[in-house]
């Protein structure tokens, strides 16, 4: 099949890098020149450039996106010509955060508390009624930390306000939690279900910097409990594709945080941590394929690249250790690169990550 995808980033890339042996070809949009490194098709024009979709849809047998932020009509106009995975319907739901907490309360999906923002006198409102500290966070376009600040005390309120840009907002009640958590879900086009293993992630600065495959510590009961959020929001999508949900688990529940209705950073170990990674599971589901085991190899960690690259030859020095570049430039928190570390055995696993965090400083 021919594939076009909205969106030209790493998580493009590797879509592709899985694809291809499958004996799929990629078109992807993307408004970047040098999106993608050369790899695949590529269209450059903004998602939203209604000439460039028309071109994408007589190109392709159905369409799918790698990241959220895809306008919602630039999808639906795009399905009005070809299959678009996952719908509209999807991406609709993870773009507002208000929308997103609201959609899990009507699943029956537990949630931090929170309160609709749209002025200061709601945000001082929120300061009272959420307690202190809370997360204000703008109800779109936040992504790796952005887009949002910590409220610790009154005199947060206002520096916060102002800095946020003075947009609608979400304040979030700060949930106690033990660990962060996401569980990665597939479902096909026949409606096949596949769930990986839960993942515990570390983040700073509001970045994905570390994850641990299989969840350390992790007990069935808590594996199903995620395994059910995520179905009822793929029933009630009806989805289809890989959808991640982060989570935060506080004793012995678990809290929706937010949802990615695409592959996500905390499934790049699946390349070589499980039986079929994330991203060839995406295109199963997408183009009507049986769905591959979910299963882990061993157990894995990864861990972000970000800002800079390490030495290289001493990564690949370390056994187990897997690196994948993305062809970026180096910049500040950006994202350009990934390192998988795989192992049969637990200690071993924790000693190679440490290697590879010291190389990283």
């Amino acid at each position: 099949m021919n594939i076009g995808v909205l969106g030209g980033g790493q998580l493009g890339r590797m879509l592709a890098l899985a694809g291809y042996p499958l004996g799929h070809e990629f078109v992807f949009v993307d408004a970047a020149p040098e999106a993608l490194s050369g790899l695949g098709s590529h269209i450059i024009a903004a998602p939203d450039d209604d000439a460039a979709l028309t071109e994408l849809a007589g190109r392709v047998d159905l369409v799918t996106y790698e990241f959220e932020n895809v306008p919602v009509a630039s999808a639906r106009a795009v399905a009005a010509r070809v299959p678009v995975y996952p719908s509209p319907a999807a991406l609709e739901a993870s773009q507002d955060r208000l929308a997103e907490k609201r959609f899990f309360q009507s699943l029956g999906i537990p949630t931090a508390p929170f309160a609709a923002i749209g002025d200061r006198p709601a945000l001082e409102q929120a300061s009272r009624t959420l307690g202190m500290p809370f997360i204000l966070k703008t109800r779109r376009f936040g992504y790796d930390g952005k887009g949002q600040a910590v409220i610790r005390t009154v005199g947060d309120i206002t520096p916060a306000w102002d800095r946020l840009g003075d947009v609608a907002c979400i304040a979030e009640g700060f949930v106690r939690f033990a660990r962060e958590l996401s569980v990665l879900a597939v479902r096909g086009r026949d409606r096949a279900l596949a769930f990986y293993p839960l993942v515990e992630n570390l983040h700073a600065d509001g970045v994905l910097r570390r994850s641990l495959a299989p969840a350390p510590a992790m007990s069935p009961e808590l594996q199903q409990a995620a395994e059910t959020i995520a179905t009822r929001v793929l029933e009630a999508l009806d989805y289809v594709g890989v959808l991640a949900i982060e989570l935060f688990q506080v004793d012995g529940t678990l809290v929706a945080n937010e949802m990615a209705p695409r592959v996500h950073n905390s499934g790049h170990w699946t390349i070589e941590g499980a039986e079929t990674s994330q991203f060839e599971n995406h295109v199963r589901a997408i183009t009507g394929a049986p769905l591959g085991s979910t299963a882990p190899v061993g157990v894995s960690a990864m861990l972000n690249l970000i800002g800079d690259l390490p030495d290289i030859a001493a990564v690949l020095a370390v056994k187990g250790a897997h690196l994948h570049l993305y062809g970026k430039q180096s910049r500040p928190g950006r994202k350009v690169g990934h390192v998988t570390i795989r192992s049969d055995d637990p200690a071993a696993l924790a000693r190679r990550t440490k290697r590879i965090e010291a190389l990283l400083g």
